[in-house]
C-alpha cells in the first residue's frame, strides 16, 4: 500500500529520510507560490498595463534594456525551470523502474535544463537590445 504524499512540513520531515528531499519538498511549495506572483506580475506588465496588440521590437528592447526587468525575468526563468524539472524528476523516480535508465533520464533532464537556463540567462543579459534595435531599424 502506497503512502500518501506529505501535505505539511511535519509530515514531510517524517516521510523523507534525507534532508535533500525535504529541501526539495519545501522548495516546491515556495517556488509554486513565488511563480504565482511572478507570472501574474509578468502578465500584468505585458498585457494589462500595456496593450498587447501594440507590442513591437522597440517595446521589447526598451523593457529588456532595464536591469530590473532582466532580474525579474531571470527569477521567473529560474523558478519555472527548477519547479518544472523537480516535478519531472519526481515522475522519473516514480515511473522509470530500472536504475540505469533512471540515471540516464535524470542526467539528460539536468543537462538539458542547465543548457536552457544558461542560454536563457545569456539571452537576457548578454545582448544590448538598444544596439540590436538600432540595427533592426537601420535595415528598414
Amino acid at each position: 500500500m502506497a503512502t500518501a504524499a506529505p501535505k505539511t512540513l511535519k509530515q514531510a520531515r517524517e516521510t523523507y529520510n534525507t534532508s535533500g528531499e525535504l529541501v526539495w519538498w519545501v522548495f516546491m511549495r515556495i517556488s509554486g507560490l513565488m511563480l504565482v506572483f511572478l507570472v501574474f506580475a509578468h502578465i500584468y506588465a505585458n498585457n494589462i498595463a500595456f496593450n498587447a496588440g501594440e507590442i513591437d521590437y522597440a517595446y521589447v528592447a526598451n523593457r529588456l534594456a532595464q536591469p530590473s526587468v532582466k532580474i525579474f525575468d531571470t527569477f521567473l526563468l529560474g523558478f519555472a525551470l527548477l519547479h518544472g524539472v523537480n516535478g519531472l524528476r519526481y515522475s522519473i523516480e516514480d515511473y522509470v523502474r530500472k536504475p540505469g535508465r533512471r540515471f540516464w533520464a535524470k542526467a539528460a533532464l539536468f543537462t538539458i535544463t542547465g543548457i536552457v537556463f544558461v542560454l536563457g540567462t545569456m539571452t537576457l543579459w548578454a545582448f544590448s537590445y538598444d544596439e540590436m534595435g538600432a540595427a533592426v531599424r537601420a535595415l528598414n
